[in-house]
């Protein structure tokens, strides 16, 4: 099984994971295209893949023909808005724009979906090479906030990932505050964080927690994702808009024997991670 770009739900004692469509697992065992896969835990440790798609129908937005990916459903998040209601980000291809990505939501009854996608994206900057990789976050206050990757790279000018080339291209992290409904923007979003030369091509992969003393960290990945060198890294803030201190990479290739380890999600809690490798 192939699942990645992993988001992580507890819901009580049980915990749901999500992920990007399974091009890659049907490649090499066959069956139909699954836009956002689910997998559930009763304990953390032991995982079932349920073989549902969580998201059976994509935005009028999207382009459902965009490839092998059909619509390219990309890095799922999932949280819960005031309301009880579950609440579904995610990337995907967009109709008329060859190669970008946006970032729409969608609304469900249940952890596990189907969820009914809203009719326009969420977050759509194609000028700037359009969006992928959301999370949601919901602050202690109950503040709902999206996170997610300007994807700069997407027009870059060649190269490793396509933006090692001259001139760079930023893929700069942002973070845009929600309405309590989790699917309404508030206000413009905010930075936090780009990359630098020691990032190489990008940063990506953002998932937002708060510690217990008041602490916000941004975990991220940096570096190339088709390379040894994509890492799990992450930021610390004292404020939720920044600004953001990068403290280097907690996991890299050779980490616990993993090989370009990147895409993670940390739970609500601050306990629990899941990524890819």
């Amino acid at each position: 099984v192939d699942f990645a770009d992993p988001d992580l739900l507890q819901v009580g004692s049980q915990w749901w994971a999500f992920a990007s469509n399974n091009h890659k697992t049907i490649a090499k065992v066959g069956g139909s295209l699954i836009n956002v896969q689910v997998a559930h835990s009763p304990d953390f440790n032991s995982w079932t893949v349920t073989g549902s798609d969580a998201l059976p129908t994509v935005g009028a937005w999207v382009d459902p023909n965009a490839g092998n990916q059909g619509a390219a459903v990309w890095a799922p998040s999932v949280s819960q808005n005031k309301k009880g209601q579950y609440v579904m980000t995610y990337s995907a291809a967009v109709k008329g724009s060859p190669g970008k990505h946006c970032i729409g939501a969608a609304l469900a009854s249940q952890p596990q979906g189907p969820y009914t996608p809203q009719a326009t994206p969420l977050v759509c900057p194609l000028d700037q090479g359009g969006a992928i990789d959301s999370d949601n976050f919901m602050d202690v206050d109950g503040t709902q906030y999206v996170v997610y990757k300007v994807d700069g790279n997407s027009i870059g000018h060649g190269g490793v990932c396509g933006n090692t080339v001259a001139p760079i291209v930023n893929t700069p992290i942002m973070l845009q505050r929600l309405a309590d409904d989790g699917v309404t923007p508030v206000g413009s979003p905010v930075k936090l964080l780009d990359r630098s030369d020691l990032d190489g091509p990008l940063i990506e992969a953002p998932s937002l927690m708060r510690t217990s003393n008041g602490k916000y960290v941004l975990f991220f990945s940096s570096n190339c994702f088709a390379t040894s060198n994509y890492d799990v890294t992450y930021a610390f803030a004292d404020n939720i808009n920044g600004p953001y201190v990068k403290l280097g990479p907690m996991m890299v290739t050779g980490t616990d024997n993993l090989y370009s380890p990147g895409g993670q999600s940390v739970a609500a809690d601050g306990k629990h991670m899941i990524f890819h490798a």
